[in-house]
């Protein structure tokens, strides 16, 4: 493909494959296994003093409407075919003819603070409701999400520029893979906007080149955004999000068994050994480790219904390559994991993905904890390197938004997230009581769990 690395990339978002690739790797399982599931997600803003202007909020509006005129392209197609052979011929010929309808399937709404008087400069909060069958809309997520930070970044927040962008990522690639880390590029989300997001990556992979020319013990795994992919003819990362566990928890209604739902389902659809990093915290790590020990079941591809395999089943631990921490405090989780795996006698080296809100001293810091407990790390770093930018005329930092969105109910009921950290509870706060109460969640704070705080704050950003 060829591209014109002397000019912005259009604005706003031209792929389905410019996404994360656990979008599609999810939506694959759901098309597979729900097929005809309703569910509605729900947008936050960590950052709620952050607000957006009237012109931001219709220029949204117009980037989330054009969303529908988007189809896989033959070349996209092409790519995830020798690129992602996990992905099934069945749900890649779905995809093939699959169109998103934002008109139908959104409700954006823009609430002003203050005397609202119509004009384009009337600041306030925005919310983003999404609602129809889960395989219709699970690919909304990651474009709304990246959509919104580009509007902030675009009319609120405008003194920076891309100067510089591709040369930090490159010296941050560098430090990192001179510690030794494995390094991916998750910044997808919350990307200041698209041609960021392309200069960083092009900074990382020519950091790679040049670790790999001088020796140095690190490595770039590639990044998650499955068209940054396709462009640097690289496979994409990934492999599974909270959203698959909470929606399977809601279906269900069954929060003891949701865990163990999720990981046989997931076997099902891919096969042992594919896509093989568990995500551990949707419903606290304890809860999950209680699952991840129980052996393999078989789920019937005509009639969904559950076997016991034959002879003498592996469990879900030993078939998974490792697993992601996304929440509370790393260090203690590399703990908990070892000793899981040693008192099941699971004596193979794990892998422990790390991804929440990483940067250099962190990657280090958790390689270090990793290699004296004996795993494998690796580490996807998303808004340190996508949306790390500086005002032009003051010197400070330019603050990143914390958004997020998550499954709020599938099949009529409420969907939540418990995780390791209560800063990332989200959900029906009644039926998080409920979940923490039947699991005997046991509640974790975590100095470095503020949500609202993550990227820093624009106080302490005007700060000398």
């Amino acid at each position: 493909m060829d591209f014109n690395w002397s000019s912005e990339y259009p604005e706003g978002v031209l792929s389905f494959l410019d996404t994360d690739l656990y979008k599609l790797t999810m939506q694959n399982a759901v098309f597979q296994h729900y097929p005809d599931v309703q569910v509605t997600y729900a947008f936050t803003n960590r950052t709620p003093e952050k607000k957006f202007s009237r012109k931001a909020f219709v220029w949204l509006c117009d980037q989330i409407y054009k969303l529908g005129h988007i189809s896989l392209k033959d070349e996209e197609l092409r790519f995830l075919k020798s690129h992602c052979p996990y992905l099934t011929t069945p749900y890649l010929n779905f995809l093939s003819e699959f169109r998103l309808s934002p008109r139908e399937q959104l409700k954006p709404t823009f609430n002003p603070i203050g005397e609202d008087t119509g004009a384009d400069d009337v600041v306030g909060d925005i919310h983003i409701e999404i609602s129809g069958k889960w395989v219709d809309t699970i690919l909304y997520e990651i474009p709304l999400l990246a959509l919104t930070s580009e509007a902030y970044f675009k009319f609120m927040d405008t003194d920076w520029n891309y100067e510089g962008q591709e040369e930090k990522a490159l010296e941050k690639g560098l430090q990192i893979l001179k510690a030794g880390c494995t390094l991916s590029e998750f910044g997808t989300r919350r990307r200041r906007d698209y041609h960021t997001q392309a200069l960083v990556f092009r900074g990382l992979v020519n950091a790679s080149k040049k670790a790999a020319g001088s020796g140095l013990p690190g490595k770039l795994a590639g990044t998650s955004n499955v068209h940054l992919a396709m462009r640097f003819n690289l496979a994409p990362i990934g492999t599974v999000a909270h959203e698959w566990f909470m929606g399977i928890a809601a279906i269900t209604n069954d929060y003891e068994s949701a865990n163990e739902e999720a990981l046989r389902r997931w076997v099902a659809c891919f096969g042992e050994g594919v896509l093989g990093i568990a995500l551990t915290d949707t419903f606290g790590t304890a809860a999950f480790l209680r699952s991840f020990s129980k052996p393999v079941k078989n789920v019937s591809e005509t009639t969904g219904a559950v076997t016991s395999a034959t002879g003498s089943p592996r469990t879900y631990a030993q078939i998974f390559t490792g697993v992601r921490q996304d929440s509370g405090d790393p260090a203690n989780f590399v703990k908990i994991m070892r000793d899981f795996y040693d008192s099941r006698g699971i004596t193979d080296k794990k892998t422990i993905v790390f991804s929440d809100s990483l940067d250099i001293e962190k990657c280090i810091e958790y390689k270090r904890v990793s290699d004296e407990q004996g795993f494998q790390s690796s580490f996807g770093v998303g808004t340190y390197l996508t949306n790390d930018f500086m005002q032009l005329t003051t010197g400070k930092k330019s603050v990143p938004l914390n958004i997020v969105i998550k499954l709020s109910s599938a099949a009529g009921n409420p969907a939540v997230k418990i995780s390791d950290n209560i800063g990332k509870n989200t959900g029906d706060s009644a039926k998080v009581a409920e979940v923490k109460k039947t699991l005997g969640y046991v509640e974790k704070e975590w100095e470095g769990g503020d949500e609202t705080r993550r990227w820093g704050t624009d106080d302490d950003a005007a700060k000398p």
